[in-house]
């Protein structure tokens, strides 16, 4: 899916709110998780999962075409881990709290 897709079906499903309202809704949300990992903070959606930040030291690595060695800088990564309820429906598993995801 998307993000033009995400903002269309939201729209859909809330036919009292104008398209444009939608994808400022969806911006907002991903600009707030944006800023909150760029200042290093976590970001939990309860039921979904969790951003973080991983952070990755500086090495050696190899050119595969070459085999010449390459130095990686340190970087931070995102990482995102699911929740149970999410886990348990990509499996096929009864969802935890009674909540209705459809």
């Amino acid at each position: 899916m998307t993000k033009s897709e995400l903002i269309q079906m939201l729209a859909e499903r809330n036919p009292h709110l104008y398209m444009r309202d939608v994808e400022k809704i969806v911006d907002t949300i991903f600009e707030e998780i944006t800023a909150a990992l760029a200042k290093g903070d976590r970001v939990e959606l309860r039921g979904f999962g969790a951003f973080s930040i991983k952070e990755r030291e500086a090495r050696t690595g190899r050119n595969p075409r070459t085999g010449a060695s390459v130095k990686v800088d340190a970087k931070r990564m995102p990482f995102f881990k699911t929740g149970k309820a999410l886990r348990e429906r990509l499996n096929g598993l009864e969802v935890s709290g009674g909540e209705d995801y459809e």
